[in-house]
Order: C-alpha cells, then structure tokens, then sequence
C-alpha cells in the first residue's frame, strides 16, 4: 500500500459517516508494514505495564516503537488539554521512548518523552479529507526513521528474561541438533570438540542436551553480563561482548573471543546476533536497578546490593527451563538465611578459634605443597572460605558485604585489603556455566560498589586478578587429563587451578547451600562409589 493508496482508502471509510477510530486502524497497520516490510504492527497488542497503545511495532520480535490513535480530528493529539487524552498521553510519553500520536492525518513523534516533530499527510476540512501530497515523501522518511530508532524498548525485567529464555532455548535446540546429526565433518564447526572437552573434564555424563542447555545459558548471560558493563548503550554486537567480559573471568573472555570470531558455527551465529538485537534494546542496568526496588519495596527494605541479579537470574531459570533447575539442585537461599550464616562462621571464628577479626582476618600459616614432585613451604592465609556449590555467589557476596562493613570510615586502605588480603583467601566452585558466570558478574560488581579500584601499573593498566571461583565438580577428584580438544585448554585450566585449592589449600570455612534435592544430578563415581 502507497501513501496515496492509504489516504484514499481512509477517505472513503470516512465518508460513509459512521467510522470510529477502529474504523482505521487496519490501513494504518498495512501502511507501515508495506513502507518496513521487516516490520510488524501489531493492533491491540497485549497490554504495556504503562497501559494499553494500539500499535506495537517490533523487528525481530524486539518492540521498537508504540502507536497511538485518536478519531480522525481529534483536537488535542499533544495531550495538552486538562481533561481528554491528558493522563493517558502523559502516562505513554513517561513510559514509552518511541511514540507517535496520531489522528490517522497527522503523526506527531515524541522521544524519551520529549516532542520531536509531526508531520500530516492530510487535513480535515469542511468538505471532508484532502490529502496533503507534497508531504508524502517526508512522511515515509519520517515513518522509517521511526522504525529504525535504536532505542532501549526494553524495560520490564520479566519481558528481558522471557525474550532472553526464548532465545537461550531456540539456541539450545540447533547446538543439540547440530551435536548429534551426522555432520561430523561440517565446515567450521567445533561444537562436537566443545562437548567432547566439557564431558572428559567437568561432567562426564553430560548428554548433547545438558551440553547445548549449559552452553546456550552461558552464551546469553555472557551478553547479559558484557551489556551490563557497556558504556555505550547506541551500539553493541558480538565483538563488543567479548571485549566488555571482565578479565576477571579469564575462562568466559576465552569463550566470547570464539564467540566474536570468524569461526563461530554459521548455524547458530544468526541466533547469537539475534540475542544481540534484545540486549541493543535494553538498558541492563537501569532493569536491574528498577528490579532490585520492587523486591526492596516488597520486603521492606530487606534485600539489597546485588540481589536483583540474583533474583533475576532465577526467574530466566524458570521462564528457560524449571525442570532443569530442580534436577540440578539450583535454589536461591533467602537473604536472612544467607547473613545468618556469614554471621554465625563469623562469630565461630571469634570466640571458638580466638581469631577476633572473624572472616576479616589476614593472619597467614605455612603449609607444605606438592611442586614438580617436591614438598615445598607456602605461607598461605589462615582463614580460607570455600563455597563448593557457589551458584551466583550468594554467600560470598554477603561475605564481601559482612568484612567491608568492619572497613566503614577506612576506605583508603579497602583496596589494598581486598587486592592483598581477601580475594586471595575467597574462592567457589561452580558446575553449570550460566550460574559460574553471574557469581562472577554479581561479586565483580559487587567490589566495584564497595569502592574497591584495582591497582593501576606503572603504564597506566588496571592489574585485575582474577576471581578465585572456577567451573569446577566439586565432587570431582584432581584429574590431569588434558584432552587435545577446542576449549580443552581453557577447561584444564579452570580445572587445574581448582585442584590447587581441593589438593593443597587448607580451607577453615566452608559455607553455602549445596543442592540438596535427593534425586539432583551432580552424581559421578568418584562419589558414589563405595569406601
């Protein structure tokens, strides 16, 4: 359908005399979708946490802009009147980022909630419709630019982490495919070597489906991770993901510089640019910031810090796959739970091993390590804290916020402490991938909310140390098996340095919440076997 085709057909509807607003609005849709064919308007879509506009206009299932129509002539399409279209207008313009108002004449765009321009294509009369022609071409200009806004349309926490799960499951489905179809040979392809790495390494009974569920939850929260840490919200893609993961995760920067890469399977490289589209969409950190008040609303101010991420993770859980969540034991221990323990490890510490810093402590002990087939002396920290089923990195969250509250009106020295003094001594293992990579996400944020600044080198880098959580079994004995496979390397060295701490590290604390469901998986011979 053309302009004038559309004018035409809004002509005659008119003059029958008895249209209504409704009358219109399945030209209007087919007007847009004939000048964006890879567009979708959607009439009367499911209704906006703001409200209900008639349009939604979305690219790839990503909302990018809204509609709202009034009669033909409606008198007060800028909602400036008192009464009218005032409240809903000034409701859509506050919730909404890229909105026209329209009387199926004139279009009138507002941004952000500010007004930008209008344009019409037509004007009501005494004689009834007569086109406006020489504005044609600007308003197919203009209806495009609007179509192609790049705008964080994304703003409910709920629609983020379905969008994110329908995504994580499509992708899970072709690497499952791909893993057991008889292309062993197809070009470009290492998910086969990938599988082969993670089962001799980290889970030997792994199945294609466990593997494509793992790899394609740790593929979406690497993005949900990477745009977190994005500074410029106008632009993101592949390649920007993998040079935002924190160099605190040495294992999950590996896995994105193949994810950036040329050698990223072509049959799930479109699914991965497609998670791009959802998160150019979003500002991450604002969702979470608005999900972290509705559970401090709702709990009166009980949850706090990085909980959101936490909360959050678990409800793209849910919305990705529930059964797998319980078959793997994966359950957000409660706040006041949480700090119960960190408390109680921290009084233990005081009054039963004289050690009156509690967790805070920085004394150090000698031990004796196993080097080249020599025993050679260490001095290591006294108070070693292991969480062996770390998860999110719940518990070693409330440690880092149970010790910084013992540092209040000294944070000068809190970046010395935690480079020197804590991160050395704070160390978790984790089996599945997506949860490894939010443990790292929420305690790198975390630090950065307590203030805490690497230590910049002399050429003027950050030194950042790594985070002591691994993707580990933790009822995995040490292995030295060292498969020759794509990702082999990366796993054997996540392996290797969580053997250090199993084999070598003399561990004071233990805290967490392992999974405790009877029949969860996380089985391995090692474990059961009979003493």
């Amino acid at each position: 359908m053309t302009t004038q085709q559309y004018i035409t057909n809004i002509t005659n509807r008119y003059k029958l005399g008895n249209a209504t607003e409704h009358t219109f609005r399945g030209d209007l849709q087919q007007l847009i979708e004939s000048l964006m064919p890879n567009i979708s308007a959607t009439n009367e879509p499911k209704r906006q946490s703001c409200g209900a506009p008639d349009y939604i206009l979305t690219q790839k299932e990503i909302p990018i802009g809204f509609i709202e129509a009034k009669d033909i002539g409606d008198k007060d399409l800028d909602g400036a009147k008192k009464t009218g279209n005032k409240e809903q207008f000034d409701r859509y313009k506050a919730s909404l980022n890229n909105l026209i108002f329209t009387d199926y004449l004139n279009f009138h765009l507002y941004r952000d909630g500010q007004f930008v321009m209008k344009i019409a294509i037509a004007e009501l009369t005494d004689n009834g419709i007569k086109p406006l022609p020489e504005n044609y071409s600007s308003f197919e200009r203009f209806i495009k630019d609007f179509c192609t806004h790049i705008g964080q349309t994304i703003k409910s926490s709920k629609q983020l982490a379905e969008m994110m799960a329908n995504k994580a499951r499509m992708l899970a489905e072709i690497i499952e495919k791909a893993l057991i179809s008889d292309e062993v040979n197809y070009e470009n392809s290492t998910l086969k070597d990938q599988m082969t790495a993670f089962k001799q390494i980290l889970i030997h009974d792994i199945t294609p489906k466990g593997f494509a569920d793992v790899y394609a939850q740790t593929i979406a929260y690497g993005m949900f991770a990477a745009r977190l840490h994005d500074p410029t919200l106008e632009t993101f893609s592949r390649q920007e993901a993998a040079e935002l993961i924190p160099k605190s995760n040495p294992f999950l920067r590996k896995l994105f510089g193949y994810i950036a890469g040329p050698d990223l399977d072509d049959r799930i490289k479109w699914i991965v640019d497609s998670l791009v589209d959802i998160f150019l969409a979003c500002n991450v950190e604002e969702i979470l910031k608005s999900y972290g008040k509705q559970f401090s609303s709702t709990s009166g101010g009980g949850r706090e810090g990085a909980d959101p991420i936490i909360h959050f993770y678990e409800t793209f859980l849910s919305e990705y796959d529930p059964a797998l969540r319980k078959a793997r034991g994966v359950w957000y221990t409660p706040a006041p739970v949480v700090n119960f323990i960190v408390r109680a490890v921290d009084d233990i510490l005081k009054t039963e091993f004289d050690l009156p810093q509690g967790l805070a402590d920085n004394s150090k002990t000698k031990i004796k390590v196993d080097v080249q087939g020599k025993k050679v002396e260490q001095e290591v920290h006294r108070v070693q804290i292991l969480d062996p089923a770390t998860g999110t990195g719940t518990f070693l969250a409330e440690t880092i916020k149970h010790i910084h509250k013992k540092f209040q009106g000294q944070q000068g020295i809190w970046s010395n402490y935690v480079e020197k003094h804590l991160l050395p001594r704070l160390n978790g293992f984790e089996l599945l991938m997506a949860s490894y990579a939010m443990a790292h996400l929420q305690l790198d944020l975390l630090l950065t909310e307590t203030g805490y600044k690497p230590t910049v080198t002399s050429s003027g880098v950050e030194k950042n140390q790594r985070l002591r959580v691994y993707l580990t079994n933790s009822l995995e004995e040490a292995s030295s098996e060292k498969p020759n496979l794509f990702m082999s390397q990366w796993l054997t060295d996540e392996a290797a340095q969580a053997d250090i701490i199993k084999r070598d590290t003399p561990i004071m604390c233990v805290i967490g919440n392992p999974p405790y469901a009877v029949s969860a998986l996380n089985k391995s011979e090692w474990i059961t076997k009979p003493n």
